[in-house]
């Protein structure tokens, strides 16, 4: 899959590694400096992915990533950021990001991460035709890439979309933090299970009635989470 990447990174010798080494993967890629430039590179046409650094000098990368998520949730989003914090990290999560690398990074890592997001991307197209998973209150269509509760929408990104339909598969099924790490995110590593939990938090948020009290992914203190159907709720 040939995928079309924007990066907007200011500091020019990272964004030159970074577009070097996406282009060597046989992307297309396109840099932007600032967010004003990277709005305007948005408006001007679809993108796959977004490479997206935190610290800009015209504003924070956490306001465009917030816009992109209101009005195109399929567009792949990479977070970069020298925020070594676990606060800042999970803060971009939840404003919408699909997975975050902290500078400096590997750039064997930082292809590896693409591919992951490019493919689960990519899956949205897969599936055969009119192929829909029920769950109550879930309806989910693999083919249209589509979810909704109780016959309503939801806007999914396409991790959340995946996150979902696999616990989906499995109601009633426990999994851990690690194990949703390597069956969703194909990656295995402890330092990133803040990214299963901001990703959790934002599936509740859009399909429980009641986020803080959640009855269709419940939490298994100490175990992990699991989907349960909403008969058995």
């Amino acid at each position: 899959m040939v995928a079309d990447i924007l990066v907007v990174e200011d500091q020019a010798d990272i964004a030159r590694l970074v577009r070097m080494h996406l282009e060597m993967l046989g992307h297309r890629v396109q840099c932007c400096d600032t967010l004003a430039y990277a709005r305007q590179a948005l408006s001007a046409r679809r993108w796959d992915l977004l490479v997206l650094d935190l610290g800009l000098p015209d504003g924070d990368g956490l306001a465009l990533c917030a816009e992109l998520r209101a009005r195109d949730p399929g567009i792949a989003v990479l977070m970069l950021t020298a925020r070594g914090t676990e606060y800042d990290r999970v803060r971009g999560l939840e404003t919408g990001a699909d997975d975050y690398l902290s500078k400096p990074f590997s750039v064997l890592e930082l292809q590896a991460r693409v591919r992951a997001l490019l493919r689960r991307a990519g899956l949205a197209g897969a599936a055969a035709a009119g192929e829909v998973l029920e769950v109550a209150p879930l309806r989910i269509d693999l083919s249209r890439h589509e979810a909704s509760v109780r016959g309503v929408a939801v806007a999914l990104t396409a991790t959340e979309f995946d996150l979902l339909l696999f616990l989906a598969r499995n109601p009633g099924v426990v999994y851990s933090r690690q194990q949703l790490l390597s069956e969703v995110w194909s990656y295995n590593h402890e330092g990133y299970e803040h990214t299963v939990n901001s990703h959790i938090n934002r599936l509740r948020a859009k399909i429980e009635r009641d986020p803080a009290q959640p009855a269709l992914i419940r939490t298994v203190w100490g175990v992990g989470y699991k989907l349960c159907p909403e008969a058995a709720a």
